[in-house]
């Protein structure tokens, strides 16, 4: 009986394993390269009061793109990428619960092996957010504090998560994250 148990615990381990090793859309499943992102951050905390000197929105940094072969010998004919959307999303830092909706944007930008790419101009907000949960919490006319904290900021995560697919039909994708505050009229962009 406890060999009959311990079969059956490691048939079990070996499916889970191998449910766990199978690839869905965010792998790049069986692509001869591999995407990374990483970003280079110029704010940590953005002011979302209108101001007519700079939009904070459009200067939070820059996506830094690299392709790397998986292995030595990757032909380059067709293992460029066209990385043609990105998701933001978002995760609260500061122990709230509410966070915006996630939104996709279309982009195109393609990169060949071995080569960097920078993505700068991207939304980390849309528009309509700022009058929707949990933004809309932080306006003076609603109180000027999150509900879930009692602060007069959001600390969260905005993650942004690039995708494409090589010229040869094989998906890549990656994610990087920017730490910000969200505040209003806090004294601008920092």
């Amino acid at each position: 009986m406890k060999n009959i148990r311990k079969t059956l615990n490691l048939v079990a381990l070996a499916l889970t394993m191998t449910v766990l090793s199978c690839s869905g859309e965010l792998s790049d499943d069986g692509a001869p390269v591999e995407l990374v992102v990483t970003n280079t951050q110029n704010l940590q905390i953005l002011d979302l009061a209108p101001n007519t000197d700079v939009d904070c929105t459009e200067s939070i940094g820059t996506i830094n793109l690299l392709l790397i072969p998986k292995r030595d010998g990757v032909s380059t004919d067709f293992t460029q990428v066209r990385i043609t959307r990105y998701r933001v999303s978002y995760q609260r830092t500061d122990g709230g619960r509410l966070v915006p909706a996630p939104f996709v944007r279309s982009i195109d930008t393609l990169i060949g092996v071995g080569q960097t790419a920078n993505i700068s101009q991207f939304l980390v907000i849309e528009p309509d957010a700022l009058s929707q949960a949990p933004f809309a919490a932080l306006l003076p006319q609603n109180g000027g504090r999150d509900p879930d904290t009692g602060r007069p900021f959001l600390k969260m995560d905005v993650i942004v998560e690039l995708f494409g697919e090589t010229l040869g039909g094989d998906r890549v994708y990656d994610a990087t994250r920017f730490p910000l505050d969200f505040c209003y009229q806090c004294g601008g962009c920092e």
